[in-house]
């Protein structure tokens, strides 16, 4: 049996019937709507691909939009994979690995995420300078494709700097403001302590969630270019009064989704 990625991309490219997509991008709780300003879609369902994890959480179609968005040919994940799930890190590599094996030069990663900051309000949105890998593990673990990437990939610009700046300097055009912090992983799947918050923010961390950072480290490895955008839902435990709840979450990032869907496909006709 071929390799997981090769396998998985030989099954996404017969479905798309010769549309061959040059950027990725990866919706993240309550931001399915983006998916909907692709022209043309090709719609390939998660349960169509033998052997490709099936995302269980709501707020997550499961499913590739494939077609055009601004004249670039897009691949759109509408609702991803988490550890929390069950989900191994490896397989969250073979999605990203797939991506390589189908021309995919470029990846945006999206999510919803917990502020840690006080300065970064519910209903903001944050471009993705770095991160902090809490998850206590990481997709690439275990042997290595050299064919691929190398053994140990740098990491030092993990979020492109030149795409940072891009997508800074048309939100500015826009007149959208656009906050920069640090998102920081943990796996999940229960909502942080108010400590915990506390000490994430010690740390540095400036947003928390449970995605993101295996997309990011199997697209570096893959010399995949990588922007990253987190969609700011609620304050984290601590900072705010009210309990957590992943239908706040959803309602928020869909408010929230609204600006986004007006920045991202500027910045992706600027790509």
């Amino acid at each position: 049996m071929p390799h997981p990625s090769l396998y998985f991309a030989k099954q996404i490219s017969e479905q798309l019937q010769g549309f061959q997509p040059e950027i990725a991008l990866i919706l993240g709780s309550g931001l399915g709507r983006i998916a909907n300003l692709i022209k043309t879609p090709h719609i390939v369902k998660y349960a169509d691909i033998k052997g490709f994890p099936q995302s269980s959480v709501a707020g997550h179609s499961g499913r590739f939009v494939a077609g055009m968005l601004n004249g670039k040919k897009i691949l759109c994940m509408q609702g991803r994979i988490h550890l929390y799930e069950g989900c191994a890190p490896q397989t969250i590599r073979d999605i990203i690995h797939s991506f390589k094996h189908l021309g995919i030069s470029k990846l945006i990663v999206t999510n919803a995420a917990g502020s840690l900051n006080p300065k970064l309000p519910s209903g903001s949105i944050m471009l993705i300078d770095d991160h902090i890998n809490l998850s206590f593990t990481n997709p690439l673990i275990g042997s290595n494709d050299d064919d691929i990437g190398p053994r140990f990939p740098d990491m030092s610009n993990a979020y492109d700097r030149d795409l940072r700046a891009l997508a800074a300097q048309t939100a500015k055009e826009l007149n959208i403001p656009l906050n920069r912090g640090v998102y920081l992983m943990v796996s999940g799947p229960n909502f942080e302590t108010a400590a915990e918050v506390k000490a994430f923010g010690l740390l540095g961390g400036d947003a928390v969630g449970m995605s993101t950072v295996p997309e990011v480290i199997a697209a570096n490895h893959a010399q995949i270019s990588v922007l990253g955008f987190s969609v700011i839902t609620n304050m984290g435990t601590g900072l705010q009064q009210q309990t957590q709840s992943h239908a706040e979450t959803l309602s928020a990032a869909d408010h929230a989704s609204e600006k986004l869907a007006k920045l991202l496909p500027c910045i992706i006709e600027r790509l």
